[in-house]
């Protein structure tokens, strides 16, 4: 069974299960995953999981992400993208107007998620009970956004650079930043440009992973989770010997041999962009993926094993 992961560039007008159908045909199974949405109307860079690799879900998941987006002012829709049905109209704000508001949205905010989103409330996705004329309660989550720019205004669409936290909703920061220059917006068009150290020109040619390739064809483009991996990912790393490594596969106490240990020089890169990996290290032996553990209470725990 291959193992690791594929960069793909998804195409407007697919949702992101559907674009892991043809991976999974072909190559005979069904471990194979995102690790972050994008909308069906969206595009860009989403980073596809297969087999064991499926086990570093989690931390693939919480990676910063930038994008670009097109707002489209004047017009708000109830799904707060191109899809959605018009809830209201406002004028259009100027250029300077909206530079101005932007500089509310740096840092960490609270934002609404939209309605029509896979958040689960009460045991049921919010889309599903708004598209059974349901209003479901949207709490404000904290998210960060890192850097917000204005790319260009050609009225009534603004083209924006947008570098954030895990988490953090594209629909939302328009509606929120068109209401803040005192009009309405919606997300007409969202590219993911890049997810943690792994960008979107990285991707393959998408024939390469055309079903009618094969699944021999697609097993090529199957990237092993190496260190250069887990660099990008901005998490640090340590090497174990062979002994040290069977000792972790029978689940034997980290501190028999975490003490002199080295981390790789992704530490400090981890330290400064995402809290998240704070408590989390990749454990390699030779060029193979041992390990990823975390510290919990100041005491360093198993996270997943690759046997």
């Amino acid at each position: 069974m291959n193992s690791g992961l594929i960069l793909l560039n998804k195409k407007p007008g697919i949702t992101s299960f559907d674009a892991l159908r043809d991976i999974k045909r072909s190559l005979g199974t069904g471990k194979v995953g995102h690790t972050g949405t994008l909308d069906k109307f969206a595009s860009g860079l989403l980073i596809v999981l297969v087999g064991k690799a499926l086990k570093l879900s989690q931390w693939f998941t919480n990676c910063d992400k930038k994008y670009k987006g097109r707002i489209c002012f004047g017009i708000e829709t109830d799904t707060l993208d191109p899809e959605g049905s018009i809830i209201a109209k406002a004028d259009l704000p100027t250029r300077e107007l909206i530079e101005d508001v932007l500089k509310q949205f740096r840092g960490e905010i609270k934002q609404i998620p939209p309605v029509y989103s896979a958040i689960h409330i009460n045991g049921k996705r919010a889309s599903a009970l708004a598209r059974e004329g349901v209003t479901p309660e949207m709490k404000k989550r904290p998210v960060t956004i890192h850097e917000i720019e204005l790319l260009s205004w050609d009225p009534p669409f603004a083209d924006v650079f947008v570098h954030c936290s895990s988490g953090t909703y594209i629909r939302s920061l328009a509606r929120d930043i068109a209401l803040a220059a005192e009009s309405r917006g919606y997300l007409i068009e969202l590219e993911r440009t890049q997810v943690a150290g792994f960008v979107l020109a990285e991707v393959e040619n998408p024939e390469k992973l055309s079903p009618r390739c094969g699944g021999a064809e697609i097993a090529k483009n199957i990237k092993l989770i190496d260190k250069n991996v887990i660099d990008k990912l901005v998490m640090p790393w340590f090497e174990v010997t062979q002994q040290e490594a069977e000792y972790i596969k029978h689940g034997k106490p980290l501190e028999m041999f975490l003490e002199g240990k080295q981390l790789s020089s992704s530490a400090s890169l981890r330290l400064c962009e995402n809290d998240f990996f704070q408590q989390a290290t990749a454990v390699f032996c030779g060029e193979t993926l041992v390990a990823i553990i975390e510290k919990n209470d100041e005491k360093w725990k198993y996270g997943c094993v690759f046997n």
